[in-house]
Protein backbone atom coordinates (compact mmCIF):
# COMPACT_ATOMS: atom_id res chain seq x y z
CA UNK A 1 0.00 0.00 0.00
CA UNK A 2 1.15 3.54 -0.76
CA UNK A 3 1.88 5.65 2.28
CA UNK A 4 -0.09 8.93 2.68
CA UNK A 5 1.98 12.10 3.42
CA UNK A 6 -0.03 14.48 5.65
CA UNK A 7 2.92 16.81 6.43
CA UNK A 8 1.68 19.60 4.03
CA UNK A 9 -1.90 19.53 5.18
CA UNK A 10 -3.10 22.15 7.72
CA UNK A 11 -4.57 20.81 10.92
CA UNK A 12 -8.33 21.08 11.10
CA UNK A 13 -9.55 24.37 12.66
CA UNK A 14 -10.58 24.30 16.22
CA UNK A 15 -14.22 25.39 16.48
CA UNK A 16 -14.70 28.90 18.07
CA UNK A 17 -10.99 29.89 18.21
CA UNK A 18 -10.85 31.85 14.87
CA UNK A 19 -14.09 33.67 15.63
CA UNK A 20 -12.77 34.63 19.08
CA UNK A 21 -9.55 36.12 17.59
CA UNK A 22 -11.53 37.99 14.89
CA UNK A 23 -14.00 39.43 17.42
CA UNK A 24 -11.14 40.52 19.69
CA UNK A 25 -9.45 42.35 16.74
CA UNK A 26 -12.67 44.17 15.83
CA UNK A 27 -13.23 45.09 19.47
CA UNK A 28 -9.77 46.71 19.76
CA UNK A 29 -10.35 48.68 16.55
CA UNK A 30 -13.67 49.98 17.85
CA UNK A 31 -12.06 50.93 21.18
CA UNK A 32 -9.18 52.77 19.49
CA UNK A 33 -11.68 54.56 17.19
CA UNK A 34 -13.74 55.71 20.17
CA UNK A 35 -10.61 56.94 22.02
CA UNK A 36 -9.37 58.78 18.90
CA UNK A 37 -12.78 60.40 18.33
CA UNK A 38 -13.00 61.53 21.96
CA UNK A 39 -9.46 62.92 21.75
CA UNK A 40 -10.20 64.94 18.58
CA UNK A 41 -13.46 66.26 20.04
CA UNK A 42 -11.72 67.24 23.28
CA UNK A 43 -9.01 69.12 21.38
CA UNK A 44 -11.60 70.98 19.27
CA UNK A 45 -13.53 71.95 22.41
CA UNK A 46 -10.30 73.05 24.10
CA UNK A 47 -9.31 75.18 21.09
CA UNK A 48 -12.71 76.89 20.90
CA UNK A 49 -12.66 77.46 24.67
CA UNK A 50 -9.22 79.12 24.49
CA UNK A 51 -10.35 81.38 21.65
CA UNK A 52 -13.58 82.33 23.47
CA UNK A 53 -11.70 82.97 26.72
CA UNK A 54 -9.27 85.17 24.83
CA UNK A 55 -12.17 87.16 23.40
CA UNK A 56 -13.75 87.46 26.87
CA UNK A 57 -10.44 88.67 28.30
CA UNK A 58 -10.24 91.26 25.54
CA UNK A 59 -13.77 92.41 26.35
CA UNK A 60 -12.94 92.43 30.04
CA UNK A 61 -10.01 94.75 29.39
CA UNK A 62 -12.44 97.41 28.19
CA UNK A 63 -12.50 96.22 24.59
CA UNK A 64 -8.94 97.43 24.03
CA UNK A 65 -7.26 95.81 21.09
CA UNK A 66 -3.97 94.00 21.52
CA UNK A 67 -1.33 93.90 18.79
CA UNK A 68 1.75 91.77 18.36
CA UNK A 69 4.98 93.40 17.22
CA UNK A 70 6.72 91.85 14.24
CA UNK A 71 10.34 92.97 14.03
CA UNK A 72 11.29 94.50 10.69
CA UNK A 73 14.70 95.80 11.72
CA UNK A 74 16.62 94.99 14.87
CA UNK A 75 17.73 97.66 17.30
CA UNK A 76 17.43 98.86 20.90
CA UNK A 77 13.97 98.33 22.38
CA UNK A 78 14.27 101.69 24.13
CA UNK A 79 14.05 103.35 20.70
CA UNK A 80 11.21 101.91 18.64
CA UNK A 81 9.69 102.96 15.35
CA UNK A 82 6.30 101.46 14.53
CA UNK A 83 4.99 100.90 11.00
CA UNK A 84 1.20 101.11 10.70
CA UNK A 85 -0.33 99.90 7.44
CA UNK A 86 -3.14 101.76 5.68
CA UNK A 87 -3.94 99.16 3.05
CA UNK A 88 -6.97 98.60 0.82
CA UNK A 89 -10.11 100.67 0.45
CA UNK A 90 -10.45 103.10 3.35
CA UNK A 91 -13.69 102.27 5.15
CA UNK A 92 -14.95 102.41 8.73
CA UNK A 93 -13.34 99.09 9.65
CA UNK A 94 -9.90 100.16 8.41
CA UNK A 95 -10.26 103.52 10.18
CA UNK A 96 -11.06 101.72 13.44
CA UNK A 97 -8.03 99.44 13.05
CA UNK A 98 -5.71 102.39 12.44
CA UNK A 99 -7.19 104.24 15.42
CA UNK A 100 -6.61 101.20 17.64
CA UNK A 101 -2.99 100.93 16.54
CA UNK A 102 -2.33 104.63 17.10
CA UNK A 103 -3.80 104.40 20.62
CA UNK A 104 -1.70 101.29 21.22
CA UNK A 105 1.44 103.15 20.12
CA UNK A 106 0.61 106.13 22.31
CA UNK A 107 0.84 103.96 25.43
CA UNK A 108 4.37 102.77 24.62
CA UNK A 109 6.87 105.35 25.85
CA UNK A 110 9.69 103.59 23.97
CA UNK A 111 8.18 104.54 20.61
CA UNK A 112 10.00 107.50 19.10
CA UNK A 113 8.29 107.75 15.68
CA UNK A 114 5.53 106.27 13.51
CA UNK A 115 5.58 105.40 9.81
CA UNK A 116 2.27 105.07 7.99
CA UNK A 117 2.79 102.72 5.07
CA UNK A 118 0.01 103.70 2.68
CA UNK A 119 -1.21 101.39 -0.09
CA UNK A 120 -4.70 102.58 -1.04
CA UNK A 121 -6.71 104.27 -3.80
CA UNK A 122 -8.63 106.06 -1.03
CA UNK A 123 -12.15 105.43 0.12
CA UNK A 124 -14.92 106.92 2.23
CA UNK A 125 -14.68 110.61 3.11
CA UNK A 126 -15.53 110.18 6.80
CA UNK A 127 -13.18 107.22 7.30
CA UNK A 128 -10.29 109.05 5.61
CA UNK A 129 -10.96 112.10 7.76
CA UNK A 130 -10.95 110.04 10.96
CA UNK A 131 -7.54 108.55 10.16
CA UNK A 132 -6.23 112.05 9.43
CA UNK A 133 -7.63 113.23 12.79
CA UNK A 134 -5.99 110.44 14.82
CA UNK A 135 -2.59 110.96 13.17
CA UNK A 136 -2.71 114.68 13.94
CA UNK A 137 -3.85 113.95 17.50
CA UNK A 138 -0.95 111.54 18.03
CA UNK A 139 1.56 114.12 16.79
CA UNK A 140 0.13 116.81 19.05
CA UNK A 141 -0.09 114.73 22.23
CA UNK A 142 3.23 112.86 21.96
CA UNK A 143 5.44 115.25 20.03
CA UNK A 144 6.78 112.24 18.11
CA UNK A 145 7.48 112.63 14.40
CA UNK A 146 5.27 110.81 11.88
CA UNK A 147 6.31 109.86 8.35
CA UNK A 148 4.01 108.83 5.49
CA UNK A 149 5.51 106.21 3.19
CA UNK A 150 3.56 105.86 -0.04
CA UNK A 151 3.87 102.29 -1.32
CA UNK A 152 2.63 101.61 -4.88
CA UNK A 153 -0.60 103.62 -4.62
CA UNK A 154 -1.62 106.44 -2.29
CA UNK A 155 -4.28 108.41 -4.12
CA UNK A 156 -7.17 110.60 -2.99
CA UNK A 157 -8.01 109.43 0.55
CA UNK A 158 -4.52 107.89 0.65
CA UNK A 159 -3.02 111.32 0.08
CA UNK A 160 -5.54 112.88 2.50
CA UNK A 161 -4.29 110.66 5.35
CA UNK A 162 -0.66 111.18 4.37
CA UNK A 163 -1.16 114.95 4.61
CA UNK A 164 -1.51 114.53 8.39
CA UNK A 165 2.14 113.45 8.68
CA UNK A 166 5.28 115.55 9.20
CA UNK A 167 6.93 114.31 6.02
CA UNK A 168 5.85 112.33 2.96
CA UNK A 169 8.15 109.95 1.11
CA UNK A 170 7.03 107.97 -1.94
CA UNK A 171 8.37 105.05 -3.94
CA UNK A 172 9.65 105.99 -7.42
CA UNK A 173 6.75 104.13 -9.09
CA UNK A 174 3.96 105.37 -6.82
CA UNK A 175 0.65 106.81 -8.04
CA UNK A 176 -0.66 109.63 -5.87
CA UNK A 177 -2.67 112.83 -6.08
CA UNK A 178 -6.31 112.53 -7.22
CA UNK A 179 -7.21 115.37 -4.90
CA UNK A 180 -10.98 115.67 -5.11
CA UNK A 181 -14.28 114.05 -4.26
CA UNK A 182 -16.69 111.84 -6.18
CA UNK A 183 -20.18 110.55 -5.46
CA UNK A 184 -21.59 107.38 -7.02
CA UNK A 185 -25.29 106.72 -7.45
CA UNK A 186 -27.40 104.05 -9.18
CA UNK A 187 -30.73 104.73 -10.89
CA UNK A 188 -33.00 101.66 -11.13
CA UNK A 189 -36.14 103.27 -12.55
CA UNK A 190 -35.95 101.75 -16.03
CA UNK A 191 -35.04 98.31 -14.66
CA UNK A 192 -37.90 98.31 -12.15
CA UNK A 193 -40.66 99.84 -14.26
CA UNK A 194 -39.91 98.66 -17.82
CA UNK A 195 -38.19 95.31 -17.16
CA UNK A 196 -39.85 94.11 -13.96
CA UNK A 197 -43.10 96.06 -13.99
CA UNK A 198 -42.52 97.47 -10.52
CA UNK A 199 -43.68 101.00 -9.75
CA UNK A 200 -42.18 102.39 -6.49
CA UNK A 201 -44.38 104.51 -4.23
CA UNK A 202 -42.57 107.32 -2.42
CA UNK A 203 -44.32 109.57 0.12
CA UNK A 204 -42.16 112.46 1.36
CA UNK A 205 -42.52 115.60 3.43
CA UNK A 206 -40.78 117.84 0.92
CA UNK A 207 -39.50 117.74 -2.68
CA UNK A 208 -35.82 117.45 -1.66
CA UNK A 209 -36.28 114.78 1.03
CA UNK A 210 -35.13 111.89 -1.18
CA UNK A 211 -32.67 113.69 -3.49
CA UNK A 212 -31.16 111.85 -5.25
CA UNK A 213 -33.48 108.85 -5.45
CA UNK A 214 -32.73 105.61 -7.27
CA UNK A 215 -36.34 105.47 -8.50
CA UNK A 216 -36.34 108.43 -10.90
CA UNK A 217 -33.80 110.16 -13.20
CA UNK A 218 -31.52 112.71 -11.60
CA UNK A 219 -32.35 116.23 -12.79
CA UNK A 220 -29.95 119.11 -13.36
CA UNK A 221 -31.53 120.85 -10.37
CA UNK A 222 -30.72 117.85 -8.18
CA UNK A 223 -27.12 117.74 -9.44
CA UNK A 224 -26.67 121.45 -8.67
CA UNK A 225 -28.20 120.89 -5.22
CA UNK A 226 -25.88 117.95 -4.42
CA UNK A 227 -22.87 119.82 -5.77
CA UNK A 228 -23.65 122.77 -3.51
CA UNK A 229 -24.54 120.76 -0.39
CA UNK A 230 -22.11 117.84 -0.60
CA UNK A 231 -19.47 117.88 -3.31
CA UNK A 232 -18.01 121.38 -2.94
CA UNK A 233 -17.89 121.51 0.90
CA UNK A 234 -16.14 118.14 0.95
CA UNK A 235 -13.80 119.23 -1.84
CA UNK A 236 -12.97 122.48 -0.02
CA UNK A 237 -12.10 120.51 3.11
CA UNK A 238 -9.67 118.36 1.11
CA UNK A 239 -8.04 121.45 -0.43
CA UNK A 240 -7.76 123.06 3.01
CA UNK A 241 -6.17 119.94 4.50
CA UNK A 242 -3.53 119.83 1.75
CA UNK A 243 -2.89 123.59 1.91
CA UNK A 244 -2.35 123.38 5.69
CA UNK A 245 -0.05 120.37 5.34
CA UNK A 246 2.04 121.88 2.52
CA UNK A 247 1.92 125.52 3.66
CA UNK A 248 5.71 125.79 3.61
CA UNK A 249 5.74 124.68 -0.03
CA UNK A 250 2.42 125.60 -1.65
CA UNK A 251 -0.14 128.40 -1.51
CA UNK A 252 -3.83 127.52 -1.47
CA UNK A 253 -4.10 128.77 -5.07
CA UNK A 254 -1.35 126.35 -6.10
CA UNK A 255 -3.13 123.53 -4.29
CA UNK A 256 -6.36 124.33 -6.16
CA UNK A 257 -4.55 124.16 -9.48
CA UNK A 258 -3.36 120.66 -8.58
CA UNK A 259 -6.67 119.56 -7.07
CA UNK A 260 -8.58 118.81 -10.28
CA UNK A 261 -8.62 115.06 -9.65
CA UNK A 262 -5.39 114.45 -11.60
CA UNK A 263 -3.08 111.65 -10.56
CA UNK A 264 0.68 112.17 -10.35
CA UNK A 265 3.66 109.86 -10.47
CA UNK A 266 6.36 110.24 -7.83
CA UNK A 267 8.53 112.65 -9.80
CA UNK A 268 5.53 114.83 -10.71
CA UNK A 269 4.41 114.85 -7.09
CA UNK A 270 7.90 115.90 -6.00
CA UNK A 271 8.15 118.60 -8.66
CA UNK A 272 4.74 119.93 -7.57
CA UNK A 273 5.83 119.81 -3.91
CA UNK A 274 3.10 117.37 -2.89
CA UNK A 275 5.73 115.06 -1.35
CA UNK A 276 9.10 115.66 0.30
CA UNK A 277 11.24 112.84 -1.04
CA UNK A 278 11.37 109.81 -3.34
CA UNK A 279 12.67 106.60 -1.80
CA UNK A 280 11.94 103.20 -0.35
CA UNK A 281 11.00 101.88 3.09
CA UNK A 282 14.61 101.95 4.41
CA UNK A 283 14.74 105.62 3.41
CA UNK A 284 11.50 106.25 5.29
CA UNK A 285 12.99 104.55 8.36
CA UNK A 286 16.14 106.69 8.15
CA UNK A 287 14.00 109.81 7.77
CA UNK A 288 11.95 108.86 10.85
CA UNK A 289 15.14 108.29 12.87
CA UNK A 290 16.52 111.63 11.75
CA UNK A 291 13.33 113.47 12.74
CA UNK A 292 13.35 111.67 16.11
CA UNK A 293 17.05 112.50 16.65
CA UNK A 294 18.06 108.88 17.18
CA UNK A 295 20.77 106.88 15.42
CA UNK A 296 19.49 103.34 16.04
CA UNK A 297 15.99 101.97 16.46
CA UNK A 298 14.05 98.75 16.61
CA UNK A 299 11.53 98.88 13.78
CA UNK A 300 8.33 96.87 14.22
CA UNK A 301 4.99 96.49 12.47
CA UNK A 302 1.78 95.86 14.36
CA UNK A 303 -0.06 92.61 13.68
CA UNK A 304 -3.40 91.64 15.18
CA UNK A 305 -3.32 88.15 16.76
CA UNK A 306 -5.75 85.38 15.83
CA UNK A 307 -9.11 85.84 17.53
CA UNK A 308 -12.63 84.47 17.74
CA UNK A 309 -13.74 87.45 15.66
CA UNK A 310 -11.39 86.61 12.78
CA UNK A 311 -12.39 82.93 12.92
CA UNK A 312 -16.08 83.65 12.41
CA UNK A 313 -15.77 87.02 10.67
CA UNK A 314 -17.04 85.71 7.33
CA UNK A 315 -20.44 84.83 8.80
CA UNK A 316 -20.80 88.33 10.27
CA UNK A 317 -19.78 89.87 6.95
CA UNK A 318 -22.40 87.89 5.05
CA UNK A 319 -25.07 88.78 7.60
CA UNK A 320 -24.25 92.48 7.41
CA UNK A 321 -24.24 92.34 3.63
CA UNK A 322 -27.68 90.75 3.49
CA UNK A 323 -29.07 93.30 5.95
CA UNK A 324 -27.55 96.36 4.31
CA UNK A 325 -27.31 95.40 0.63
CA UNK A 326 -30.34 97.40 -0.53
CA UNK A 327 -29.36 100.44 1.52
CA UNK A 328 -25.78 100.28 0.22
CA UNK A 329 -26.93 100.07 -3.41
CA UNK A 330 -29.43 102.92 -3.22
CA UNK A 331 -27.55 105.39 -1.00
CA UNK A 332 -25.11 107.85 -2.62
CA UNK A 333 -21.67 107.94 -1.03
CA UNK A 334 -19.09 110.70 -0.91
CA UNK A 335 -15.68 109.23 -1.67
CA UNK A 336 -12.09 110.41 -1.62
CA UNK A 337 -11.36 107.68 -4.14
CA UNK A 338 -9.40 107.39 -7.36
CA UNK A 339 -11.00 105.52 -10.29
CA UNK A 340 -14.26 104.48 -8.59
CA UNK A 341 -15.25 101.94 -11.26
CA UNK A 342 -16.77 104.57 -13.52
CA UNK A 343 -19.26 105.85 -10.93
CA UNK A 344 -18.36 109.50 -11.47
CA UNK A 345 -20.48 111.62 -13.74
Amino acid sequence: MDSIDNSNQNPPPVPGVSKQKESKGIGWKILFGIILGISILANVILFITIVIMGSIMMAGSGGKAFYNEKVVQGGPSSNKIVIINISGIIDNKLAEQVEEQIKNAQKDKNIKALIFRTMTPGGAVAASDRIHYWIKKYRKETGNPVVAFMDTLAASGGYYTSAACDKIIAEPTVITGSIGVVMGHFVFQELLEQKLGIKPLIVKSGPKKDWPTSFEPVSEEQIAYLNDKLIMPTYERFVGIVAESRKDNLSIEQVRSLADGSIYNAQEALDNKLIDKIGYLPDAIELAKSLANIKKAKVVVYEKPFSFETLFGAETLLKNFSNNALYELTTPKLMYLWNPAGLSR
